[in-house]
């Protein structure tokens, strides 16, 4: 049995993880990854403590087997949905957008598995001496808020490898085992996707969004407001507002009003596709199909085993 770091340290059989993204990653996409062997996450980034708590209520009733939660540091209710959390006893917490030396200590003594999602070797080694037990290494190819520094997976990840001494999750930029494989071989113990797992039967994603991904075409995404937090999303009417404004040199604050709020929400959720905000990464353009979240990681994982034979033969 192929076994990594990641695997023994989650428990699970594959080192496959479904990101957790803002509202496409619910409880029913993350108990579905779960039970087919990868690890499952439920994106809190777009729920209050209450309806966390029913995600993780629901989680554990279709699924015997561990499933994480990403928390982003940066939001309201941050102790609230903390709290929840450990009372829910998940096994597994990916934190993101803040200091993992804030919640990392709470969440190691409720016995909780912590991860911190990076984009630079500098932010692994303090997620490293903050005491998490892993990181994720998300190159700029990623789809959602992305790091500044622009350092795309293939630099990234051997970068973080060298860096630190726990394990390292390569994400950005991975939807097929070949991609898998490639990871591996800069020094990835596990590899996490999101926007592969946007577009399957499982995510809660808009219909109309979930298509707009599977025919998206290379050069489709861009990143954008870099003045706010830069984010990588689809091209349509509202990016092409945002990029009017930045090329006229708007304030913060008027990129911010621009925004305004719910726009992930309007786009992704409610699937409306000119005027919403349509986060996704450039792999968007490999992907042309819709399948269940089994047949994603069966299909990623012997892809790999495959490309892995064949590169060993050469």
């Amino acid at each position: 049995m192929f076994g990594t770091k990641i695997t023994r340290l989650f428990n699970i059989q594959y080192p496959i993880i479904q990101a957790g993204m803002v509202w496409a990653s619910g409880w029913k996409l993350a108990s579905a990854v779960s039970n087919a062997g990868g690890l499952g996450i439920i994106g809190a980034g777009s729920m209050n403590p209450a309806l966390l708590k029913e995600h993780i209520q629901k989680c554990k009733a279709a699924t015997h087997l561990p499933f994480a939660v990403n928390l982003p540091l940066l939001y309201r209710d941050i102790d609230q949905q903390v709290q929840t959390i450990i009372d829910g006893k998940v096994p597994v917490v990916f934190t993101s957008a803040g200091n993992p030396k804030t919640w990392t200590p709470v969440f190691k003594q409720a016995g909780i598995t912590v991860v911190h999602v990076v984009s630079s070797s500098q932010f692994a080694l303090k997620a490293q001496q903050a005491g998490c037990d892993a990181v994720v290494a998300e190159g700029f190819e990623a789809g959602g808020h992305n790091g500044r520094e622009e350092t795309t997976t293939m630099v990234l990840v051997p970068l973080v490898a060298a860096a630190v001494g726990i394990p390292v999750i390569a994400a950005g930029g991975i939807a097929t085992g070949r991609q898998m494989l490639a990871a591996f071989a800069l020094g990835a113990d596990a590899v996490q996707m999101g926007s592969r797992f946007v577009a399957c039967i499982e995510a809660s994603s808009h219909l109309n969004f979930k298509n707009k991904v599977i025919n998206a075409g290379e050069g489709d995404t861009l990143v954008s407001m870099k003045k706010l937090t830069p984010v990588r999303l689809l091209k349509n009417a509202f990016s092409d507002k945002i990029e009017a404004a930045e090329n006229c040199c708007v304030s913060r604050e008027d990129l911010a009003a621009l925004l305004g709020k719910g726009r992930a929400r309007l786009g992704m959720f409610e699937g409306d596709l000119d005027e919403g905000e349509l986060e996704i990464g450039q792999v968007s353009a490999l992907l042309n199909d819709m399948p269940s979240a089994a047949t994603i990681i069966s299909t990623v994982w012997n892809e790999f085993i495959i490309e892995k034979s064949r590169i060993a033969a050469l």
